[in-house]
């Protein structure tokens, strides 16, 4: 089997398991605070990023006079 073919294989295996992970009380807490964590970070980087954005554009309006 070739590299690709076990990527796909251990993607369709961890799909499986976090299914039946996901339907236990454990597991669907588990998923809750991952999702919630993942958000949290997404959030970060979005407020980072526009931050960032608007010091550049704060930036090149000062350059320009």
């Amino acid at each position: 089997m070739s590299k690709f073919g076990h990527l796909i294989t251990g993607v369709a295996i961890g799909f499986v398991a976090a299914h039946f992970v996901n339907q236990t009380p454990g597991g669907r807490r588990f998923f809750e605070q991952l999702n919630q964590g993942v958000r949290e970070f997404g959030d970060a980087v979005a407020a980072g990023y526009h931050g960032a954005e608007a010091g550049t554009a704060e930036d090149s309006a000062n350059d320009r006079r």
